[in-house]
């Protein structure tokens, strides 16, 4: 990604101020930010926004101009609609997903969304908020118009742009005119800083997100150009060979930015970066939290997805995550001809070699009394089956 000058960076901060973090400035100022109405069709969510208000590959593929809004959430609804229909919970409208206070029991438990249906299920809930109340919280957007051409980008409010768009397309009875109202940012007034601190201010932020902000404030205060189109993990990436010791002058900004952590726990979410980019999605997805992702980052990359899976159908705690990822033995046998390759795989081999074969109620019992934990047992048992599937395939058919 192209490096630039960061005298842009350096007027940033320059006006940065308490009240510029908290919200836009709309005292008396010759340039003051304005509130007004604006069409849905003119406004642009932000490509690089750290928070991924839809999945990952609708995000894509709305950015890159290939869905509507209207198709983009058309493609949520019958994700989320799969997803229910899986769980025995299927719904035709959008507004079956909100409770009805007439049908609902006491003594009935809490249904368990899957992240499509709570994604689709807090939209709704917004959108119907707005249709009784109206849009208390106007969206903060950015005129980035061009000649006769208006366009605004979104800085913060994306989840309410998205439930504006599901109440209009999606829900009966709109009777609303097609605009939401804005504070219109001028285009040499928008702060990365205001769009973070709004971000972390709010709740469901998840760690990969936060990794996501980090990276880009980092980029943006050495100078790097921030895109205006959809990027994958790799430009974020980029931020794995920044710190704040060479621009030290930020550090107190940034870390406000990021909800007032210090810089240990800003590194440690930056250095989430590392995992693979299924991993990320994943973990994004279902919100995993960084004290169980620290875990998987020292394997192997191939490993990571599985690892953030077994977390995932397991639901691991943290220490569960650690036992699960530790303890691999390295050693080697220096006299055996298989002394280059690990000696776990050695180990399995070996046991496959055996004329008599153990019970797996024996196994069962051994993985338990190593582990500790049922659940972790069970994990390594799957994550097993899986390794000897792949090794099987590797093998070939012949």
């Amino acid at each position: 990604m192209t490096k630039v000058d960061t005298r842009r960076a350096d007027e940033l901060l320059a006006s940065l101020t308490e009240d510029m973090l908290s919200n836009p400035p709309l005292a008396n100022q010759e340039h003051a930010p304005r509130v007004e109405r604006i069409l849905l069709e003119m406004i642009r969510p932000d490509p690089v926004q750290p928070r991924r208000v839809l999945p990952e590959g609708i995000h894509i593929a709305f950015h890159n101009s290939r869905l509507t809004p209207t198709q983009a959430l058309r493609e949520l609804v019958q994700i989320g609609q799969i997803a229910a229909r899986q769980r025995g919970r299927p719904f035709s409208n959008v507004l079956e997903l909100l409770p009805d206070p007439e049908n609902e029991r006491e003594d009935e438990p809490e249904a368990h969304l899957s992240p499509e249906e709570q994604l689709l299920h807090d939209l709704v809930n917004l959108a119907v908020t707005i249709h009784d109340d109206g849009q208390v919280n106007p969206l903060t957007v950015v005129d980035v118009s061009q000649g006769v051409t208006h366009l605004f980008r979104i800085e913060t409010g994306e989840r309410r742009y998205w439930a504006s768009w599901l109440l209009r397309d999606f829900i009966p009875h709109y009777q609303g005119d097609g605009t939401v109202p804005c504070i219109v940012i001028p285009a040499n007034r928008s702060s990365i800083f205001r769009q973070a601190k709004e971000n972390t201010a709010r709740a469901g932020l998840t760690a990969v997100a936060m990794a996501r902000q980090a990276a880009l404030l980092l980029l943006t205060i050495h100078g790097y150009e921030i895109p205006a189109y959809a990027v994958g993990n790799d430009f974020y990436r980029q931020a794995l060979d920044l710190d704040l010791r060479s621009r030290r002058e930020y550090t107190d900004s940034i870390l406000s930015a990021m909800g007032g952590i210090d810089k240990a726990r800003f590194s440690h979410l930056k250095s989430l970066l590392h995992l693979s980019d299924e991993a990320l999605e994943l973990a994004d997805r279902h919100a995993i939290d960084e004290k169980k992702l620290r875990y998987v980052l020292p394997l192997p990359n191939e490993y990571h997805a599985e690892i953030v899976r077994q977390i995932i159908d397991f639901k691991l705690s943290s220490k569960q995550v650690r036992d699960l990822c530790e303890g691999a033995d390295t050693n080697h046998d220096e006299q055996e001809p298989l002394s280059l390759l690990p000696a776990a795989a050695v180990k399995i081999a070996r046991f496959m070699r055996t004329t008599n074969p153990t019970s797996a109620e024996d196994v069962a019992r051994a993985v338990l009394l190593q582990e500790g934990d049922a659940v972790v047992a069970r994990a390594k048992l799957q994550a097993l089956r899986r390794l000897l599937t792949d090794a099987e395939r590797f093998l070939g058919t012949d």
